[in-house]
């Protein structure tokens, strides 16, 4: 089997990165080699890059120094872990990636999804997932569930505006549209049981795909 790239995309609180972990525990068992891992971060350099992107004192960072350090982190993440194990003909759950910055910088930050897509594809070399899923939740509860984790930390992007939020998910539901080839909705208002059904569901669809290509 040829290597299957996936990312989990979404507002946080949206229960993703809850699902992507369980999706990991069960393709384990199956004997899969699957590797679970994140944006931004994922390998020590991005992860550095990371802790000034959310640091919550960063709050006079330049909207264009927040893209670039986005793709920053995801090229160093990129060819030093998934596509390593890409290579090796093995499965990438990743939460969070390109998606992200379209909707967030592109759009959040009215930076233009065009100019936002360019910037990713030269750091990338035009790497995208196989799949990606999209928790499909509103953005007002989503903040709840933030808001009422106490074991999470709040980060700088939490603390803005329910209208910075809203227009992120207009986003996605925007982007969901012009790829929709690759990009599939689930409806992340249900249970969290609920939630896991649809991505197990759509996971192994792709799994299918592959098998039988």
């Amino acid at each position: 089997m040829k290597g299957l790239f996936i990312t989990v995309e979404g507002g946080d609180g949206s229960g993703k990165t809850t699902a992507a972990l369980r999706l990991i525990e069960k393709l384990k068992k199956e004997g899969y080699l699957v590797t679970y891992t994140r944006e931004p971060g994922g390998v020590a350099i991005a992860e550095q890059i990371r802790d000034v992107i959310v640091d919550v004192n960063n709050k006079e960072m330049d909207a264009k120094t927040e893209a670039l350090l986005y793709a920053a982190s995801r090229r160093q993440h990129l060819v030093e872990k998934v596509l390593p194990t890409l290579e090796k003909g093995g499965i990438v759950i990743c939460d969070r990636f390109i998606d992200s910055s379209l909707v967030y910088q592109g759009i959040g930050r009215g930076l233009g999804v065009k100019e936002v897509y360019e910037m990713n594809l030269f750091a990338t070399e035009n790497v995208l997932p196989d799949l990606t899923v999209f928790f499909d939740v509103k953005p007002e509860i989503a903040l709840k569930r933030v808001m009422s984790d106490d074991e999470r930390e709040v980060n700088r992007l939490d603390l803005e505006s329910l209208d910075f939020h809203q227009k992120v998910y207009d986003g996605y539901l925007a982007i969901c549209e012009t790829f929709k080839d690759r990009i599939k909705k689930i409806d992340a208002s249900l249970d969290k049981d609920g939630v896991y059904q649809q991505l197990e569901s759509l996971v192994e669809g792709q799994l299918c795909k592959i098998k039988n290509s």
